[in-house]
């Protein structure tokens, strides 16, 4: 490929490569660029071979380029020749010369080079063979990979909750002052935008004020997680580690018409505060688990198992070895990066450059995956696989009508050939090929049956459109069982031996029993992966939690735990909430308890400038971090304190049916979304046509697993505040509630702000509002001429609330 560069007549310069790339960037190229290469370039521009002088295995190669000049400029792909060539944009300058690449790859090496072309390092791209250099108990010597050991609690006087007492023994070690207990309107706050993802009602305020037991704050705690929006806010934080999205996105933006009831499973097991474990088996394996006799069960695992297909896919792919590969690639970087903490994708193409996985290792996992049946076709353009989660009910119902159709089929064979035979020759010889439809000689037939087979065959026309559809769910099955023979360099044109289906040998040994030859081994590796001493899954969802309430994980790559990911700022903090999650049946809601009652969680988020300048970071917790809501939280506590939310649980708000395409015209729509008052959960996730209030505030690639969403804030954020139609719509409505709510200006303003901040206005606040109001005197119906009536002077004074910091974040 490429080899054209050479000619290009571009003065031949060294480029220096970029600055050292993050994780992230790394993980792209791994999974996506260097796949890309070793399929199409390296043949003629790799190791062995370097046509016209060029080489795109290293870094050094593709920035030195050929004799044409470099191949690539970080940052500027338009002045990339590499991005010149695959784009086709000069005629005498095609590659690969064979076919074009898709428009995803094109897209993604674009991307690539507008990042800087982050690369691990600049040596060879050869393939590592097998995984004879990697030293295992070297490898295992990371902290990571290590079982994690239950530290003894700090002996303190000062707290009875351990995660104080790890903390505090820090603290003093560093010379910190801590922050005095949030007031009960600031913690009630917190705590409610935690556990459910809405502000706490008026009621719910003074009733915990009111409360002045030792235990109210613990009280409020348990309500909260016995609330059934519990399951919607933490379901939500889930699914953004599984790519959850309703539509495919890619080149076939299709929609996933049964993604939901995988959302409502997550939902549902979050308020049900299932095991961790048996969360994690039921989605890798719940149709290889025993279910008994018991349907609803069988039907919940198999639901779960939709994980494994909500990522996207190039549907069109031709080449259909090459996107089963990519869809086994995704579903590995997923469980990888999502339940271990470890990017096992980087081994995709040779052995991982900084953890100790082989390549080996990673096919030897892929066979797994490559041996379920997540696509029910692969042609083009192919469909995943759907399971029928039909009820015995529903089963005999549908039996039952086709029964009715057969019948009617029947019926009306039977009279069409007996009234063909009654019929004089030779009309009564013609032979009846469809008694379905009416042939030629039922013109000849009496009138009384002509008129008859009508009124049959609408009936059977009716009786074929009622026909029951038997519910389906997107999961997987096992499919051919298979060992996967290593792919060179990542590409399934070039195979190597074939590896045994097994797992990580750093994590599982080399002593492993041999997975069942005739099962693809899913069960086994989720058995695996939750047995109660696996040094990583514990730790990873402990450390997820932690980051969800604190902003921050104790590991701060949330998503890598690997050797490139950072280490934990309180290690035995983190092995102690771990243990203790697998010591009470992996209950979730037991960690949130922990947390929440623990000062450190309780503490007030306000500024002390010694420990400021011994901790700017706050590494130690002296304070409450304050945060900005997330996007859902933002838009679904805007519909409750306008009085508008729709508290239903569950179901599907898709315009269109399962599997029909996404088009602007449908997507982009914001009347679709505006006009939906249901939580935020509930509004579809159209890949590649997201909500745009969503993306505003920083909603999830929904194409990406994403352990830490980042948080920015930009003018357009306060632009859309001011201007737009959702907003006034529900600032209307929640001066609407207020009017009603109360008579005297002095008690709206309180409700107002009891409802917007759950704390009454201040003095300066309430005599700020009343002069403003002093303008406005116009009754509350129509003004006249030039006037603002008294409730649009509401609206604008509830839009100003709504809009504001302190709506906006938590304290």
């Amino acid at each position: 490929m490429l080899s054209l560069l050479a000619g290009t007549g571009v003065a031949q310069q060294t480029v220096k490569p970029n600055v050292e790339p993050n994780e992230e960037q790394l993980r792209f190229f791994e999974t996506k660029i260097r796949p890309l290469l070793a399929t199409h370039c390296y043949d003629c521009h790799g190791a062995d071979l370097q046509e016209s002088n060029l080489r795109l295995d290293t870094l050094q190669g593709m920035l030195n380029g050929g004799k044409g000049g470099p191949g690539l400029v970080p940052h500027k792909p338009q002045g990339s020749l590499l991005v010149t060539a695959v784009s086709y944009r000069d005629s005498d300058l095609k590659m690969p010369p064979e076919e074009k690449l898709a428009a995803e790859q094109i897209a993604d090496l674009t991307r690539w080079i507008e990042m800087g072309a982050p690369h691990p390092d600049s040596g060879s791209a050869e393939l590592p063979q097998a995984s004879a250099k990697i030293d295992l108990e070297k490898g295992r010597e990371h902290w990571a990979f290590q079982p994690p050991v239950k530290p003894n609690v700090p002996s303190t006087a000062d707290t009875q909750n351990p995660i104080d007492a790890f903390l505090q023994q820090a603290m003093s070690e560093q010379g910190l002052t801590l922050l005095k207990q949030a007031d009960k309107r600031t913690l009630i706050r917190r705590a409610s935008f935690d556990l459910i993802g809405l502000p706490p009602t008026p009621e719910d305020v003074d009733h915990f004020l009111a409360d002045e037991s030792a235990d109210a704050f613990e009280k409020v705690v348990d309500r909260l997680l016995a609330s059934p929006h519990y399951g919607e806010r933490w379901g939500r934080h889930w699914l953004d580690i599984v790519r959850y999205a309703d539509s495919n996105g890619l080149d076939e933006n299709v929609a996933h018409g049964n993604a939901w009831r995988y959302r409502d499973y997550v939902v549902e097991s979050f308020n049900q505060d299932k095991p961790y474990d048996q969360f994690l088996r039921e989605q890798l394996a719940g149709d290889l688990i025993d279910s008994g006799d018991d349907w609803q069960l069988r039907n919940e695992r198999l639901i779960a198992t939709g994980f494994l297909v909500l990522g996207p896919k190039v549907l069109a792919e031709v080449d259909e070895t090459k996107m089963e590969m990519d869809i086994v690639d995704e579903q590995l970087d997923t469980i990888g990066r999502g339940i271990l903490g470890l990017t096992l994708g980087c081994a995709r193409c040779h052995d991982h450059k900084f953890d100790p996985i082989g390549h080996a290792d990673y096919y030897a996992m892929a066979g797994i995956l490559k041996s379920t049946r997540a696509m029910q076709t692969f042609t083009k353009v192919a469909k995943w696989n759907e399971n029928s989660i039909a009820s015995p009910i529903q089963v005999q119902e549908k039996a039952a009508h086709e029964k009715k159709i057969s019948d009617q089929k029947k019926r009306i064979e039977i009279l069409v050939e007996a009234t063909i035979n009654s019929l004089p020759e030779p009309t009564g010889e013609t032979d009846l090929e469809d008694p379905e439809e009416p042939e030629d000689v039922e013109k000849n037939f009496p009138e009384e049956v002509q008129s008859e087979l009508k009124s049959m065959r609408d009936e059977l026309k009716n009786l074929e459109t009622s026909n029951p559809q038997l519910p389906t769910a997107m999961g997987v099955q096992d499919g051919e069982i298979t060992d996967v023979p290593v792919h060179l360099r990542g590409s399934h044109l070039t195979l190597g031996e074939v590896v045994q289906r097994r797992f990580p040998l750093v994590l599982a040994g080399l002593e492993q029993v041999s997975l069942p030859k005739n099962k693809s081994g899913r069960l086994e590796f989720a058995q695996w992966l939750t047995q109660n001493d696996h040094p990583l899954t514990a730790r990873v969802i402990v450390n997820r939690l932690w980051r969800w309430h604190f902003g921050k994980g104790i590991v701060g790559t949330v998503d890598n735990f690997g050797l490139r990911g950072e280490q934990p700022s309180h290690p035995e903090l983190l092995d102690w909430l771990a243990i203790s999650l697998v010591e009470s049946n992996w209950s979730i809601k037991t960690i949130h308890r922990t947390i929440m009652l623990s000062a450190a969680y309780q503490r007030e988020s306000g500024f002390d400038s010694t420990n400021t300048s011994i901790d700017p970071a706050n590494k130690y917790y002296w304070k409450y971090d304050l945060h900005r809501l997330d996007a859902e939280t933002i838009r679904d506590s805007m519909l409750a304190v306008s009085g508008t939310l729709d508290l239903k649980i569950g179901g599907s708000l898709l315009p269109v049916e399962n599997r029909a395409y996404f088009f602007n015209h449908t997507s982009e729509d914001k009347a679709s979304y505006e006009n939906i008052r249901r939580r935020s959960i509930y509004v579809p996730v159209v890949r590649n046509h997201l909500y745009d209030f969503f993306q505003l505030f920083d909603y999830t690639d929904a194409s990406v697993l994403n352990g830490n969403r980042e948080t920015s804030t930009i003018a357009p954020q306060a632009l859309m505040l001011m201007n737009s139609e959702l907003i006034a719509e529900l600032s209307a409505a929640m001066a609407d509630r207020i009017l009603q709510q109360h008579s005297s200006r002095e008690g709206r303003i309180n409700y107002s702000f009891n409802l917007a901040y759950s704390r009454p206005p201040s003095a300066a606040e309430l005599q700020q509002i009343t002069h403003y109001l002093n303008g406005f005197d116009a009754p509350e119906t129509e003004p006249s001429p030039g006037q603002i009536n008294n409730k649009k002077a509401w609206q604008l004074v509830c839009q100003s609330l709504i809009s504001s910091s302190e709506f906006l974040y938590v304290q």
